[in-house]
């Protein structure tokens, strides 16, 4: 018995991938969302005026697939372009094949158009020539022009579940079987494809192809029987799905950083370690570490910057692996760390008075003393704090700036160096230390 991929025609065969390609929504699998018998898709679909729709979400979860679904049950011929292929010439003409009979215009990759080609689809969107589906992996409202967001509903779509994943690997075994191919894989391999897919439909497919082509039936008629070692040969030159310009990018640093304010540090080294799987670059890790050790730890440890700095210079010497090692010191510090967040809350307060008060006029005991004449435009009356037994004196510093104007301690009940300070400061001028207010209480 010839196999699926030997008696495939001269030309090649047909990807798998493309292959289960759902006819209609009904048959997608995953995006309950989007595909639900009372979304907004399916109303607009059985009221035949789709309109405009931007699909949005990381590769291979099934823009292109929902695209044409929705043409089948729309009845209409689905015209694919592709931004970085079709020019206005292509878009053009498109329109005018549209204006004789109903099509689907599906633009592939619409964050790429220029905004020549974006001006010729608002026309067509505008003028209800055609119907229109675009996909982008980027955020639209980012990467897209505004008047093409404000005139298309934005629907966002996410990877899928495992279990979903398991639905895709088990219907391309199904259907490698009805081609004469049958493959034997044990459950926890289809679950280790599920996974290792990060819920991309079409990778998780390419994987299962790839397992199985070249692979006839075995001499007795049976199935091809997946094993370890062809799961591990597949895998050892896998992609890994992470888009460092994309969302996806700015999505899993996001993770990692609250994960550290946030106090948890399994969820800090997970995140840590999807960023450095993806090949991120150390440097740009120890960067936001360091930025969150000031931010949410601040004045309670004031070793937490210093790590973060010692970490930085580190990974500057030391590459992978071993950086994640340090990577992950330093990012455990600041997640362990007891938190404060006066340090951001201070400078963005003064920074703000600063931005929407005339400016105050430094006093003239603060002013430059160090010059000849400076006594005679009366530079004079500076009472210096270490000729005190307390190393404190009370002055005037910033007129018009009252205590707690812009600085308001976070110190909390843990000993830390901020907890320290209001103790010491308390007892030194007898009165307490500006504090922020609970949240209930504002």
């Amino acid at each position: 018995m010839s196999d699926l991929f030997d008696a495939a025609p001269l030309q090649g065969h047909v990807p798998l991938a493309a292959a289960l390609r759902p006819e209609t929504l009904d048959d997608v699998i995953g995006q309950q969302a989007i595909t639900a018998p009372n979304s907004i898709l399916r109303r607009r679909i059985a009221a035949k005026a789709l309109g405009s729709i931007i699909l949005y979400g990381p590769p291979g979860i099934g823009k292109t697939t929902i695209a044409r679904a929705v043409g089948n049950m729309l009845g209409k011929e689905f015209r694919p372009l592709h931004a970085t292929r079709d020019g206005v010439k292509e878009l053009r003409k498109i329109a005018d094949e549209a204006r004789i009979r109903p099509l689907l215009i599906f633009v592939d990759e619409v964050h790429r158009f220029s905004a020549t080609q974006a001006d010729d689809l608002l026309s067509i969107c505008e003028e209800g020539t055609a119907d229109f589906v675009g996909a982008t992996t980027g955020n639209p409202y980012h990467a897209l022009p505004p008047a093409l967001v404000s005139r298309s509903t934005i629907l966002k779509l996410e990877p899928m579940s495992i279990d979903d994943m398991e639905m895709v690997v088990r219907r391309g075994i199904a259907h490698l079987a009805s081609q004469g191919v049958e493959v034997t894989m044990a459950p926890e391999q289809i679950r280790l494809i599920a996974g290792r897919s990060g819920g991309d439909a079409r990778r998780a497919l390419t994987t299962l192809e790839s397992l199985a082509i070249g692979h006839g039936v075995g001499q007795d008629g049976g199935a091809v029987e997946i094993t370890e070692a062809m799961l591990e040969e597949a895998y050892a030159s896998a992609a890994i799905n992470h888009d460092r310009s994309g969302d996806q990018h700015y999505d899993v640093v996001s993770a990692f950083v609250k994960s550290m304010r946030g106090s948890d540090p399994d969820a800090t080294l997970y995140w840590l370690a999807r960023l450095i799987h993806a090949g991120e670059d150390p440097r740009y890790i120890a960067r936001r570490i360091m930025i969150h050790a000031s931010e949410d730890v601040g004045l309670a440890d004031n070793t937490a910057l210093q790590t973060a700095v010692a970490a930085s210079q580190a990974v500057e010497k030391i590459g992978y692996p071993e950086s994640q090692i340090i990577l992950a010191h330093a990012a455990l510090h600041v997640a362990r760390a007891p938190k404060s967040g006066s340090v951001t809350r201070g400078i963005g307060a003064a920074l703000g008075h600063v931005t929407s008060q005339p400016p105050a006029s430094v006093p003239l005991h603060l002013r430059d003393a160090h010059y000849k004449g400076a006594e005679k435009l009366g530079h004079v009356g500076y009472l210096f704090p270490h000729d005190d037994p307390r190393g404190w004196v009370e002055q005037t510093y910033a007129p018009g700036i009252g205590k707690g104007a812009f600085y308001q301690s976070d110190a909390r009940e843990a000993a830390t160096f901020e907890k320290r300070a209001d103790a010491f400061w308390e007892d030194l001028t007898g009165q307490p230390q500006p504090r922020r207010l609970p949240r209930r209480e504002r």
